[in-house]
């Protein structure tokens, strides 16, 4: 027997940083993202045994999948879930699983939300085939989150937003934006994603981050509800740096900021002083740059696209140009 499916990545405009319970994966604030459709993680899982046995990971190859490998830990982590999943099912066996991107790994997507999204819904739909009651979409984004915490909100599209009670997707008059991320450099991260989780709660910026949070997810979402677009703009802006300012400032301090992060934002923020309109903002844990467009914003996609490369690479769902650098 063999299953395969896929899942979304997503990018937080409200973010996910800090942990209630770090073992669920509990966050300490809603966070509020914008599901990728296109960019997508693929998984196939493949039964070897009827008995009991090691479960395997494996890279899927083939048309269409961009070079990947998962490290050690990597394997450990996916798997550790893939047999919660298992368990939790009630599925026996060994099995093998197979995964890839339709995206670069170096392109600046973090890809463990579509990853461990497509392996929670791969189970289940193996579940469901071996004749077992399967859980809802919502109960299987509950599940997901224990192995990934954003990977909940790659359950529900366009909008998907996750309180500390639960996750459920939003309706709103902003839909059909356009994504892209310039590519600052394609380098391993120093600080995992995890481990920024660990250290944001030593900084004293840390005070008062939930309540920050919520009250800018609250204005977030009446500027798209009024179609404010520069509105959003501005309230994206200010949360992601006060997302990089907690790294700044934790015990030890870290950082991802590079120059060439400064040298983009910069450059952003020139093109909406200068047109009175432009693409909005944000950062993950990570150098590189995130921007959505409006679909009556094309050409200026194109344009912005054009300021960086090649000195930048500049990803978009559908393109990718080669950077001279990173």
């Amino acid at each position: 027997m063999k299953i395969e499916v896929s899942a979304p990545s997503n990018i937080a405009l409200i973010k996910y940083m800090g942990k209630i319970d770090t073992a669920g994966n509990r966050p300490t604030n809603s966070s509020f993202s914008f599901t990728l459709d296109e960019l997508r993680t693929f998984v196939e899982i493949e039964k070897t045994g009827d008995k009991e046995g090691q479960d395997d990971w494996q890279p899927l190859s083939g048309p269409g999948f961009a070079p990947f490998e998962m490290s050690e830990n990597g394997k450990i982590r996916f798997l550790r879930h893939f047999q919660s999943l298992k368990k939790e099912l009630g599925l026996n066996g060994s099995y093998v699983v197979r995964s890839a991107n339709n995206f670069p790994s170096d392109c600046g997507l973090a890809s463990s939300a579509s990853s461990f999204a497509a392996l929670t819904l791969a189970v289940s739909k193996l579940a469901q085939e071996s004749g077992r009651e399967t859980p809802s979409r919502f109960e299987l984004a509950e599940v997901s989150r224990k192995g990934s915490g954003s990977s909940c909100r790659s359950f529900f599209a366009p909008w998907a937003l996750w309180t500390p009670t639960g996750i459920r997707p939003l309706d709103l008059p902003v839909q059909n934006l356009r994504h892209s991320v310039v590519v600052v450099t394609s380098a391993k991260k120093k600080v995992s994603s995890s481990e920024a989780h660990r250290r944001v709660v030593t900084s004293p910026l840390f005070t008062g981050r939930p309540e920050r949070a919520e009250a800018r997810l609250a204005d977030l979402l009446a500027a798209f509800r009024e179609k404010d677009w520069e509105q959003a703009y501005q309230i994206c802006w200010s949360e992601f740096w006060d997302m990089h300012a907690l790294f700044e400032t934790s015990k030890p301090a870290f950082g991802y900021i590079e120059p060439g992060t400064i040298e983009v934002l910069q450059t952003i923020r020139e093109i909406w002083q200068s047109e009175k309109d432009g693409p909005i903002v944000t950062m993950d844990a990570g150098a590189n740059v995130h921007l959505l467009f409006r679909d009556n914003q094309t050409e200026l996609q194109k344009k912005i696209h054009s300021f960086f490369h090649p000195k930048y690479s500049c990803f978009s769902s559908g393109a990718m140009t080669t950077s001279g650098q990173g």
